[in-house]
């Protein structure tokens, strides 16, 4: 019997996956979750349900400390904001897939499953970087017999598969970032009510004395918090934790999905939108003009193609070594403002600025100011002539 490793979360999807590829596919069925820093429940439980439902064998694999450094490190490194939001499960999901192909090719199987429907992103995600880190055969049980939610249920309880409990919404969390979707939540009318929450306090729940953060870049990545040194993980969760508590981070927005449906999504980034702000300001402060444009072009390609699953196209290597370069002059000190919902970067210093106070002294002489005189006479010449060209 050929071997199978599904990744499994232990939820009413992958639940299900596991008899189906056992009845529909004849295949022994090997579970994999890939801990990139849910909840301790969300990783105790896929291990609970891969008992309970009988499957082979059952993996955990800790990838916590790679994604913060390999992953998310890179959101900030290149402010990778698609359609204005820090990206969370779509870093996560390369990360995930190879870690279960690794397991795959260790246990000698010769497929790979998961549990993804035939309507969201994260088969496109999966599916490339499988196809790209291995030949292992790709199967998707949910989206190949095009089940609903209704009968996913149905088939759970006639094969005696334990139902996970009932959620209202469909949430996907890790260290980065927490989506909330589905439910009353479709529906853009309805506003988001407060329970959907859990890690960001409302503008009116947060303190009402302003809160002042420090962030210390080196590289281009965010190494000390408040003077603290910190591992990446634990930075990400302390960056979570101060904005989270003053009202930041909470997104309500209509997206486009990879396949062009427009979908309501709710998210939770406050470290993420934290850290890319303090990154961002300092960034200005070092880079060149051109440097700065060009970054800006880099940030939306960057998000565009890890949003849509392209994680192994070239280009997003290539963009990697570039702002790698650019990085190494990222380095210092920014101090951040939060209070009640919003951020106002208020200092920021790098012994790689640009910024010269002298020059741009109203008080000082040490540009000749009557140089100017040329320079400004034939600025925007075309504009000129155009108008004079043009009058009626």
């Amino acid at each position: 019997m050929d071997k199978v490793v599904l990744a499994f979360s232990g939820g009413l999807d992958t639940s299900v996956c596991v008899k189906l590829l056992e009845e529909k596919y004849d295949m022994e069925v090997i579970t994999a979750c890939v801990d990139v820093g849910q909840p301790e429940d969300e990783i105790k439980r896929p291990e609970e349900a891969a008992k309970k439902i009988g499957s082979a064998k059952h993996f955990t694999i800790d990838a916590k400390d790679e994604f913060a450094k390999d992953y998310a490190f890179r959101c900030i490194k290149t402010n990778a904001l698609y359609e204005g939001y820090p990206l969370s499960t779509a870093f996560a999901r390369p990360l995930i897939a190879k870690k279960i192909v690794e397991i795959a090719k260790q246990e000698g199987a010769t497929t790979i499953a998961h549990g993804c429907t035939g309507k969201g992103n994260d088969q496109f995600r999966f599916e490339a970087t499988i196809r790209s880190e291995s030949d292992l055969d790709i199967v998707a049980p949910v989206r190949d017999y095009n089940l609903t939610r209704t009968e996913e249920q149905n088939y759970a309880r006639e094969h005696g598969i334990p139902l996970p409990s009932e959620k209202i919404y469909s949430i996907d969390e890790n260290l980065w970032g927490r989506s909330i979707e589905g439910g009353l939540l479709e529906n853009p009318a309805t506003a988001a009510p407060e329970d959907i929450y859990a890690w960001t306090k409302s503008t009116t729940e947060a303190p009402d004395t302003p809160q002042i953060v420090k962030i210390e870049f080196v590289n281009g990545e965010p190494v000390k918090i408040d003077d603290e040194e910190l591992a990446p993980v634990a930075l990400i969760r302390k960056a979570n934790e101060i904005a989270g508590n003053n009202g930041i981070g909470r997104i309500d927005m209509i997206e486009d999905r990879i396949i062009g449906l427009k979908s309501r999504e709710n998210y939770e980034t406050p470290g993420a939108l934290l850290l890319i702000t303090a990154h961002q300001a300092l960034e200005k402060l070092i880079f060149s003009r051109e440097e700065i444009k060009f970054s800006e072009k880099i940030s939306q390609k960057y998000a565009e193609l890890v949003y849509n699953g392209h994680w192994n196209e070239p280009l997003r290597e290539d963009l990697d070594v570039i702002n790698d370069h650019m990085q190494r002059r990222v380095t210092g000190t920014v101090e951040v403002r939060l209070h009640k919902g919003s951020m106002k970067v208020i200092t920021k210093e790098s012994p790689f600025a640009l910024y010269n106070e002298e020059n741009v002294s109203f008080d000082d002489k040490g540009i000749d100011q009557r140089e100017m005189i040329g320079m400004v006479k034939y600025h925007d010449i075309q504009g000129a002539e155009y108008s004079k060209v043009n009058k009626e």
